[in-house]
């Protein structure tokens, strides 16, 4: 015989969806031989009205309740409905909050660069491949678990299992940590739209050192590098020399907090507004860099390097762990925020849809980025091959005007008019000797592209520099740096949304504090994020935006997928977002979950290992008697504090796990129900011995009056009458299956 036993306010078990969610009455299903489960009314204070609602319990599909978790342990259910929530005002603004955090800087100068140095139009192809493979079931696996659950990442793992509580720690962490050097990258940012508001651009030319002087260090380099390095950062030689705060940069950093608390204040109500210009606004702007950068010289050579695919580039592991990496960290996983942001949406919301339409349109915006980079950069390298060439003529002319060049090395024709495949075959004829002696160097537009195309240079060096040569160059330079703070700016919204979302649900008393929290958090974040306005503030950026979120947000990644896929279960997992959603996710995410995602992060972990123990990391330092960047080993310092913040972020996850598992049981049902598991299992097995037509056995005589462990009698005129705090009622409701 079934039986059900009520209690006001409680949560259902699996396999039960309870209705209404507050208020009312919650049913658990139980089987406990013939005997009668006890219903009993727990003590609350809920609405009159709500008292006489009816239950409603309605079974959830085969398929949850055949799929068991893999693993075991105690698990929730994504079925329940959760307490009520803020919600995002339209499905767009939702839409523009996922996208505007998964579009950020990386995509402007990091896949730019990946594209490059992997096979142009190749490394597409991989890019497309992984992310249909990798990251759209990643990415659809958060937004189903925050929709469903409607809380942020602790909320979540702790709901699916209280052992998985940190992963949404380790996420919490890893925030805070990018959180801290990513606001430096929008001061940055603020700092040149300031100085872009003059005629002509501060970064146009070379400062004067006197009378007819130009500055040495600027001569040897280029003016919008010696203005990034000497005037913006002011660079120390290296890392262990810290050099005091810069003032510009100290109020850089603080306008940023300032736009991130501001938009922040009333939680997604503002943020929502201000992820329509923030998100937008860079697709106008690079839609317009787009068609006036095709219109450079230069521009066509530069896009058909990029569209021209070197297949040889997927034999190499290089290529496939970078477009991988850049999958995963182009869709933002693993921090947290993409759950935060889908916890504020409909539960009825088709998360699957949702999930290619935002990667789909992050895909768009790298190739949109990667289009106005390359135009860029192939006009910027043909004028630095054209200005090569000219040099190269001015010492032939010299050597033979002195007689210092045989008849055999003379260019066959006029040295500036020669194409670039028939000017290199003469220079490589030339004797190596003679070459040195002459000074001529190879002027080849593929090895200009690939000079300051990485990380912040691509920006702050190599797109000053073609601004400048755009008529009215301020307006551009603004519309730029605009679209740099547009990206940054949503980017940031989401990590800082993903720190506040768990705190706001795992402690509700901050709730009535939301703007206080908001406030207290960016300005801790300001104070934070100081050391990295230092001189030498640059090389802690690189520091942690390389090792110190690479590794912990892949390890983050790596159990959410073994979480869902073997500790809840991946079947599961997908039956139960199709009773809530409504729509019937790809089965083919199951597999994915359980082999591919879980590989290619261990693939990616233990490549990332490997090559720092194979290859010791340096940084990018500038010399300023050579005017040059070159690549230093990071003191050991440096690397015990990036190795000991990998840790930190990674360490909740096991430690929560192991305390939980080290923790002794408790037994939420109280006295009444000390029997315990041995009991109910004695009793399931019992049950399943009996035949259905079975006689009942003989009732038991009634308890005497008033004791306290046994059910009193449930008369049927009780049936329909309200029960008092505490009084308890007993009733059939059905027969075994």
């Amino acid at each position: 015989m079934v039986m059900v036993k009520l209690r006001h306010q409680g949560a259902p078990a699996p396999g039960f969806r309870a209705a209404p969610p507050e208020g009312g009455w919650a049913a658990e299903r139980g089987v406990r031989g013939r005997r009668l489960w006890a219903a009993r009314r727990v003590p609350s204070r809920p609405r009159p009205s709500r008292l006489m609602q009816p239950v409603v319990a309605r079974r959830t599909p085969p398929a949850m309740q055949k799929d068991q978790p893999a693993l075991g342990g105690d698990t929730g259910t994504l079925q329940e409905e959760p307490p009520p929530r803020p919600a995002w005002t339209s499905k767009a603004q939702y839409i523009l909050a996922q996208l505007g955090f998964s579009v950020g800087l990386g995509n402007v100068w990091r896949f730019p660069y990946l594209c490059h140095q992997n096979g142009g139009g190749a490394f597409l192809l991989l890019y497309l491949l992984l992310l249909f493979l990798l990251g759209i079931p990643l990415l659809f696996l958060e937004l189903a678990a925050g929709q469903c659950l409607r809380q942020g990442s602790v909320g979540v793992w702790r709901t699916i299992s209280p052992r998985l509580a940190g992963i949404g720690l380790a996420s919490c962490l890893v925030c805070v940590f990018v959180a801290l050097y990513y606001n430096v990258i929008i001061a940055w940012s603020l700092l040149y739209l300031a100085r872009s508001f003059q005629h002509p651009l501060p970064w146009q030319s070379c400062p004067s050192a006197g009378p007819n002087h130009t500055e040495p260090e600027c001569a040897l380099s280029s003016p919008t590098t010696y203005f990034w390095y000497r005037q913006t950062l002011d660079v120390t030689p290296e890392m262990g020399v810290g050099g005091g705060l810069q003032p510009a940069l100290v109020g850089g950093l603080l306008g940023a907090w300032a736009l991130v608390g501001a938009s922040l204040l009333k939680g997604i109500k503002s943020s929502g507004k201000v992820l329509y210009v923030s998100t937008l606004f860079p697709y106008l702007v690079l839609f317009c860099l787009l068609v006036r950068g095709l219109l450079l010289e230069g521009a066509v050579e530069g896009v058909r390097i990029m569209f021209t695919p070197k297949v040889s580039a997927w034999g190499t592991g290089q290529a496939w762990r970078q477009a991988a990496t850049q999958v995963f960290f182009a869709l933002g996983l693993g921090f947290g925020s993409v759950i935060a942001y889908a916890s504020y949406g409909t539960r009825r919301s088709n998360c699957h849809r949702d999930a290619v339409l935002v990667a789909s349109l992050n895909a768009l915006t790298s190739l949109l980025a990667t289009l106005v980079v390359f135009a860029v950069l192939g006009a910027r390298a043909t004028r630095r091959t054209r200005h090569c060439l000219h040099r190269n003529a001015e010492l032939l002319s010299r050597a033979l005007a002195v007689g210092g060049l045989p008849e055999t090395a003379r260019p066959p024709g006029n040295l500036t008019a020669l194409p670039a495949p028939q000017y290199s075959a003469w220079l490589r004829g030339l004797p190596p000797a003679l070459r040195d002696a002459l000074g001529i160097t190879d002027c080849r537009l593929e090895e200009e592209m690939n000079k300051g195309v990485e990380g912040p240079g691509l920006a702050f060096i190599v797109f000053t520099e073609t601004l400048t040569l755009l008529p009215v160059a301020p307006l551009w330079s603004s519309l730029f740096f605009l679209t740099l703070l547009g990206l940054g700016l949503g980017t940031m919204l989401g990590i800082v949304q993903a720190v506040l979302t768990p705190l706001l649900d795992t402690f509700p008393v901050l709730r009535r504090h939301r703007a206080l929290l908001t406030v207290l958090c960016c300005t801790g974040g300001f104070v934070l994020g100081l050391p990295f306005t230092q001189r030498s503030g640059s090389y802690l950026v690189a520091a942690f935006d390389d090792y110190v979120a690479t590794l912990p947000l892949l390890s983050v990644a790596a159990c959410e997928a073994v979480a869902v896929a073997w500790v809840y279960g991946a079947e599961r997992f997908l039956a139960a977002v199709w009773e809530v959603t409504g729509h019937r996710p790809w089965r083919l995410y199951g597999l994915l979950w359980r082999f591919g995602s879980p590989g290619a992060m261990v693939a990616l972990l233990g490549a990332s290992l490997g090559q720092l123990a194979l290859r010791p990391p340096t940084y990018q330092a500038w010399d300023r008697a050579t005017a040059m960047s070159w690549r230093r080993p990071y003191p050991p310092w440096a690397l015990a504090l990036t190795l000991g913040l990998m840790v930190v972020a990674v360490l909740p996850i096991p430690l929560v796990a192991l305390r939980r598992v080290l923790q002794p049981p408790r037994d939420p049902l109280g006295p009444r129900d000390q029997g315990g598991e041995e009991e109910e299992e004695e009793e399931e097995e019992e049950e399943e011995g009996e035949s259905a037509a079975d006689p009942p056995p003989p009732a038991a005589p009634p308890p005497p009056h008033g004791s306290p462990h046994t059910p009193l009698c449930c008369p049927d005129e009780r049936e329909g009458t309200p029960l008092e705090d505490g009084e308890e009622l007993c009733f059939r409701i059905g027969h075994a299956a």
